[in-house]
């Protein structure tokens, strides 16, 4: 028999260098190693409620396509990130890998040269050198987990990980969270359950066994002994939002078991915004509103937001304008800015 029972839809198999060999070309400096080790504590007291007092705000780039782009943004961020840090403890977006409902561009790990040719090796590579340059600069990063392989290159960067809502009801997902040595939030589902979020909440805080790669890229098994550092992610689904007052407090009440003194983060974009970016201020004034109001079971909040406002379209061979989203529309930086200062401003509780 001639005919190949095997990878009959496979064009080419070619292996990545392995994460020892990328981490040892970029190794993770004194300062930005601290800066995790100091972010992640401080957004574990935000979760378990030992600082009541700060909201915890994911905010930049939905994703990030333009290296330079990325720095002007966080030396932008930087400064205000620290004027604020008293009232909130700011992360910045660094999302690298994109999933799609069908198809499209997915990342910059995947297609880092947004030309289709999707050279992986060096897209992992320039994630990690736009991780070391922002941590280096003073500015700790987010970002979302969407494979099990990924983080074996750049986790030691990361002070703050999502499950998206098209992964978040994964197996693999779940196990890869139970994992991870950062806090990690789970998005409601894309049509808006809560209930997978639940489901992986609890499934993270379990140990695990699943297949994985160790440093040098063997394929390996993982033995995890489970994440205490979880919560969910509110974004809405199914064309209906979920910030409000009512689903805040149904959600409190589905992971009231997992003991966590404050489980909910809002995000400002997606269905809660209905897709319209300019909306995101007004979901984020009345998250703050309902946290001062004495809901503190939220944590914190997320905004898409770039140089400049709204999002252009990808097509390969077309220049794109600078600083400006090629995935979901963001808040220009102006807006963005102000709106910090204002939750800011306004974060200290009413008396109740």
């Amino acid at each position: 028999m001639n005919r190949p029972i095997d990878n009959q839809h496979v064009l080419e198999i070619n292996a990545l260098p392995s994460p020892r060999a990328i981490k040892t070309k970029l190794p993770i400096t004194d300062e930005a190693a601290a800066l995790v080790v100091e972010t992640r504590d401080a957004i574990r007291r935000i979760l378990h409620g030992q600082d009541r007092d700060r909201l915890l705000v994911i905010v930049g780039p939905c994703s990030i396509h333009d290296p330079e782009a990325a720095y002007e943004y966080a030396a932008k961020l930087k400064p205000v990130a620290e004027a604020l840090r008293d009232r909130l403890l700011i992360v910045m977006r660094t999302y690298f890998e994109k999933p799609r409902t069908t198809v499209g561009w997915k990342g910059l790990i995947n297609d880092p040269h947004l030309d289709g040719t999707c050279d992986i090796a060096t897209g992992m590579e320039l994630a990690r050198t736009i991780l070391l340059k922002i941590n280096q600069s003073g500015m700790p990063c987010a970002t979302e987990l969407l494979d099990p392989i990924s983080p074996q290159y750049i986790a030691d960067l990361i002070s703050w990980s999502a499950i998206g809502a098209r992964t978040t009801e994964s197996q693999t997902h779940r196990e890869l969270a139970s994992g991870v040595s950062m806090p990690v939030g789970f998005k409601n589902g894309t049509e808006g359950s809560l209930q997978v979020a639940v489901n992986a909440m609890t499934s993270a805080r379990a140990p695990h066994h699943f297949v994985g790669i160790n440093a040098e890229g063997q394929t390996s098994i993982i033995r995890t002994a489970g994440n205490p550092d979880r919560h969910i992610v509110l974004r809405g689904g199914g064309g209906k939002t979920n910030y409000e007052a009512e689903h805040v407090a149904k959600a409190e009440a589905a992971v009231a078991g997992e003991g966590i003194a404050r489980p909910i983060m809002i995000d400002c974009s997606h269905d809660n915004s209905n897709k319209d970016h300019k909306r995101q201020s007004l979901v984020a004034r009345d998250v703050l509103r309902q946290f001062r109001e004495g809901r503190h079971s939220i944590m914190g909040l997320m905004l898409e937001s770039n140089l400049h406002p709204g999002k252009q379209a990808w097509k390969q061979g077309v220049t794109l304008a600078h600083g400006v989203s090629i995935t979901d529309a963001c808040l220009g930086w102006d807006e963005t800015a102000a709106l910090l200062n204002e939750l800011a401003s306004e974060v200290v509780s009413k008396p109740v």
